[in-house]
């Protein structure tokens, strides 16, 4: 979700910027919440390891997205944030921000607007999640994601990010579209795919 609709100047003047390494640690499970950031550039993973030490991706924060929203009303962090690429963040302090929220009725709404968005997201993935077949998945993935025409689909990360959302292997994810484009389903560009057939 975009930062910009909705950071008032009293919020923004607050940010404090960082920088970091590819596989760098923005926060850590169970570390006191500074409060909520925005990726300048660059990319941040929010993962969970369950027991067996699987890694759960919870969401890949790309420029304009914010991450830790959930942190402004908790003491501690839920999630390992790390650094999937180089990347510049800016966090927005949780005092200031809870302040600004509690002053501005202005900035809780697009606040509130732009929380609803991500459920409506959630919502999609966890769909996404509970269709068994990794083609189908896909094919939902595509029809979510889709321009207007319902033929392109601009990649807007890497493949293997894009397996993770989805909850499948990257090798079943790439698997899944050399199938495709096989049967002449698809076809792959360097940033993009173009779907050919209406099966989505």
């Amino acid at each position: 979700m975009n930062a910009p609709d909705w950071l008032s100047a009293t919020i923004r003047g607050a940010a404090v910027e960082r920088r970091l390494k590819a596989g760098q640690a923005l926060f850590r499970t169970g570390a006191p919440t500074g409060g909520l950031y925005e990726i300048v550039t660059g990319k941040v993973r929010l993962v969970r390891v369950d027991r067996s030490g699987r890694e759960a991706v919870l969401q890949v924060a790309a420029p304009g997205d914010t991450l830790a929203e959930a942190s402004l009303f908790s003491a501690a962090y839920h999630c390992d944030a790390i650094a999937t690429t180089e990347a510049v963040v800016r966090l927005y302090p949780r005092k200031i921000l809870v302040n600004e929220l509690r002053r501005n009725p202005k900035v809780a709404q697009s606040f509130a607007a732009m929380l609803a968005r991500q459920v409506m997201a959630l919502r999609t993935r966890l769909e996404q999640r509970n269709i068994h077949s990794a083609r189908d998945r896909v094919r939902h993935y595509l029809a979510v994601n889709a321009d207007p025409s319902g033929r392109m689909v601009a990649l807007s990360g890497t493949l293997k990010d894009i397996a993770a959302e989805l909850g499948l292997t990257h090798e079943a994810f790439y698997r899944t579209l050399a199938e495709m484009a096989a049967d002449g389903e698809i076809e792959r560009r360097k940033d993009a795919i173009h779907v050919k057939k209406s099966s989505i």
